[in-house]
């Protein structure tokens, strides 16, 4: 990158100037990394100090039946295949009820778009996860799940809200947002829910007063200029409704495990590479810079490595997600190497060894509890991670 054009977007960036379109495809395109992760660590620290947020949560992925077949997604099955579910609620009661002593404090719930259960299986299924945890908080179903109920319910969007959260519904979850600019969405999504209802969705979210996450499924057939507009176009909606808390790059996967029953459901993959290391940290540098109304950058570790999410709190962001427990989206597809489960304990530590305080939240980025930092006193404490 030109000296002359480094130093103006330096400028621009310590002066707290909204990045251009051209900037962050600028961004992109230059190959210093640790100046591009430095500068996003200094927003990443004006917002947030020397804090990493994470939070005891659990995953459930009630049904992967699906009538969609989504060119990236190796979960999804068939009604009929040898390895389709769908859970009973009691069944995903129990699971849930497993963790209450580990003082579970989140439910993320996603799930494929069933053709046959009906509307009524999904406010029921949060009114008894709510009736047998009631201190844990629900964040359950992307837009794309939200606009298929639309269909099999005839209910708007707004009425199914309004249940969802009279049963129990704290926050959305981010999903089905991939890649909007339809130049690349048109081969990579098979389903009817793209930008103009995702958004929708959302912003009737934010207006009854949730707060939601919003995701970038990045690495695959897309460039850099598409993960820029993906960006923007969730910055403008955060300018008009303030309702997105955390943005979550999420680095997408092939598929070594479907392999084996003789099926590659993943149909992008013998023209796509995973995106490195390096390119990670970069689009969570470039996201950091870039979305400037939102609080908090998250990185999933389950989708990019226990070390390189490490790295990405050098490069931008300040959460590490949770404990999981069991992410059957990615590890039915991926057979990356990431554990099921982050205990607290595994938590703090990963966060200290990177340099960083720990501080436990809810849903909502409520503080739960704050914890020591290592000791920067000692010889051998841990010191802030640098490429």
């Amino acid at each position: 990158m030109d000296v002359g054009l480094k130093r103006a977007l330096e400028e621009k960036v310590r002066s707290g100037e909204r990045l251009t379109r051209e900037d962050g495809i600028a961004l992109y395109e230059s190959d210093d990394l640790a100046w591009l992760g430095g500068l996003a660590h200094e927003v990443r620290t004006r917002k947030n100090g020397d804090v990493v947020h994470f939070n005891v949560n659990r995953h459930l992925n009630m049904t992967n039946v699906c009538t969609a077949s989504c060119a990236y997604c190796s979960f999804q099955r068939k009604p009929g295949e040898k390895d389709a579910y769908t859970m009973r609620i009691e069944e995903a009661v129990k699971l849930a009820k497993a963790m209450e002593t580990e003082n579970l404090t989140e439910l993320h719930i996603v799930n494929g778009l069933h053709p046959n259960l009906p509307w009524r299986y999904y406010p029921r299924s949060l009114r008894e996860l709510k009736a047998a945890l009631p201190s844990v908080s629900l964040k359950a179903f992307t837009a794309t799940e939200i606009h298929h109920f639309e269909t099999i319910s005839g209910l708007t969007a707004s009425e199914i809200l309004d249940e969802l959260i009279d049963a129990g519904l704290e926050s959305l979850t981010g999903g089905g947002a991939e890649i909007f600019d339809w130049e690349v969405r048109q081969h990579i999504v098979d389903h009817r829910t793209h930008w103009e209802d995702w958004s929708r969705i959302h912003r009737l979210a934010h207006e009854k007063g949730l707060k939601t996450p919003a995701t970038m499924l990045y690495g695959h057939i897309e460039e850099p200029r598409h993960r820029v507009d993906h960006v923007l176009r969730l910055r403008e909606l955060q300018d008009e409704t303030g309702g997105f808390q955390v943005f979550i790059p999420l680095r997408y996967q092939h598929d070594f495990v479907d392999m084996k029953d003789g099926k590659v459901r993943n149909k992008l993959q013998a023209r796509t590479t995973m995106a490195t290391g390096a390119e990670a940290l970069k689009t969570f540098a470039v996201s950091r810079l870039l979305f400037d109304n939102v609080p908090h950058v998250k990185v999933f570790w389950v989708m990019h490595g226990v070390q390189t999410a490490q790295l990405a709190l050098q490069h931008g962001a300040d959460d590490m997600d949770g404990s999981v427990v069991e992410y059957k989206i990615t590890h039915d597809a991926d057979n990356y190497g990431t554990p099921n489960k982050l205990t607290r304990e595994d938590l703090l530590d990963l966060i200290r060894d990177a340099g960083f305080r720990p501080v436990e939240r809810n849903t909502r980025y409520e503080i739960i509890r704050e914890y020591d930092a290592a000791d920067p006193a000692r010889r051998d404490s841990p010191q802030p991670m640098r490429l």
